[in-house]
């Protein structure tokens, strides 16, 4: 058995990752070590062990990313994932990253907050050449930090194509209070024309937005056992800050980009702003069970598919017609002007159990409901209607969203996704069938 994989399976057993799977409770305390880390839709970084030091394998490569079911990305990343694969490893472990470039033009990686020396801190031309295409470089450097680190490209373009991966360092004595479950999402934002596949990296808007690489409601939500005390690891790289915002919960945030933040320091919170290129970590204790939603609080960051508009906003004595189709709401001109009626922003842009009601949480929404038609209740209000409905529960489906509410897509877009706090024995029936699902 490699090395690599020796070594997560002992420490698997020693932090109780069976109990993660089986549903039975160890606690880190209990397990004398930090948790691993749960990043969803991301794969772990093997490694093995090499005169002295922990070996990992990188490759800067084009990837293929489905941000929703049908719905793929050209994208950059590393390892065939994008983000990247998460590097899991130890304060004090001796580190070695042989790196190579298949991309079609130079780079480098830079290991952010990383206290490194100067020849390994990946900046092109100040801290080391370029690597060129088919090229290699090989970075080696000892871990005296610990908390949730990240490495990236330090090519600006790049980083917006999705070159980022998590590098979390657990410290020699875990934190406490001991936490049993922690997870790491990766925030990022793209700017995506309609009919276009790579993401336009000289754009400043930004219509689709990502948590490790997906787009609600794709998002696989956060799986906790009531009673868990849990720890949510944010990272942020794009052009956007993200305030990040769990309901139905209090937490605290306990860690930065910099590392562990003393606990004098600590303060009840339900919203972290989680600027780019900063780190934030969060924890709370699941006392309530219930799905609760986790999300940017941004609103055009709980949409999918965004444009720019075109044409007025509502027409007179008309308002904004609805009910078209996907490709009539996107705005894109296929005769007349730019400014003409027939080119103008509508909504009622549905897919599967939406295709058949307008749905609206505009004034004049009950009118419409009581009989009136919409041209009348359009004609009262200016701009109507507003917002969209589009549910997509069988799309989506996994075991990780086994009994949620029916048509809970529709309420889920862009950067969202939830935590699950279940009790013990659905808990248990639902990791069951992860498991089961992945072997």
């Amino acid at each position: 058995m490699p090395e690599g994989r020796r070594g997560f399976l002992e420490r698997a057993a020693l932090v109780g990752l069976g109990g993660w799977l089986t549903g039975r409770k160890t606690s880190a305390a209990e397990a004398g070590a930090s948790p691993l880390v749960h990043t969803p839709h991301l794969p772990k970084m093997p490694w093995k062990m090499e005169g002295g030091a922990k070996t990992f394998d990188l490759v800067a490569e084009p990837v293929r990313r489905e941000f929703l079911p049908g719905r793929m990305v050209d994208v950059w990343g590393y390892n065939g994932s994008m983000p990247g694969p998460t590097i899991e490893v130890n304060q004090g472990d001796r580190v070695r990253i042989r790196f190579r470039n298949a991309l079609p033009e130079p780079t480098t990686v830079h290991w952010h907050g990383l206290e490194v020396p100067l020849p390994m801190d990946g900046v092109p031309a100040i801290s080391q050449p370029l690597v060129e295409p088919g090229g290699t470089f090989t970075y080696e450097f000892t871990l005296h930090q610990h908390g949730t680190f990240f490495y990236h490209s330090h090519m600006a373009m790049q980083q917006m194509l999705g070159m980022i991966g998590f590098f979390v360092i657990h410290p020699q004595a875990a934190y406490q209070p001991p936490v049993q479950k922690d997870f790491g999402l990766i925030l990022q934002g793209w700017a995506i024309l309609p009919n276009n596949t790579v993401p336009n990296t000289l754009a400043m808007e930004f219509n689709w937005l990502t948590m490790n690489g997906k787009a609600g409601p794709a998002i696989s939500p956060l799986l906790v056992r009531l009673g868990d005390r849990v720890r949510i690891r944010f990272v942020n790289l794009g052009m956007d800050h993200h305030p990040m915002h769990l309901h139905g919960n209090t937490f605290v945030v306990t860690g930065t980009e910099a590392g562990r933040i003393p606990e004098t320091q600590w303060h009840p919170s339900n919203t972290v702003l989680v600027g780019v290129a900063q780190a934030r970590n969060v924890e709370f204790e699941a006392t309530r069970a219930g799905d609760w939603m986790l999300h940017c609080h941004l609103p055009h960051h709980m949409m999918n598919a965004m444009v720019s508009m075109v044409g007025p906003m509502a027409h007179a004595g008309a308002g904004m017609p609805a009910g078209r189709g996907m490709p009539e709401g996107t705005g894109t001109v296929r005769s007349d002007h730019a400014l003409s009626p027939e080119l103008g922003p509508s909504l009622g842009r549905g897919i599967g159990a939406s295709l058949d009601k307008e749905v609206s949480h505009a004034v004049g929404h009950d009118a419409a409901l009581h009989g009136a038609s919409p041209e009348t209740v359009a004609g009262r209000v200016p701009g109507y209607p507003q917002d969209m409905w589009m549910t997509m529960d069988d799309a989506v489906a996994s075991p990780e969203t086994e009994g949620m509410a029916p048509g809970w897509t529709g309420a889920m877009m862009g950067m969202m996704t939830t935590v699950r706090v279940l009790p013990p024995d659905r808990y248990a029936a639902i990791l069951s069938r992860v498991r089961a699902q992945k072997s």
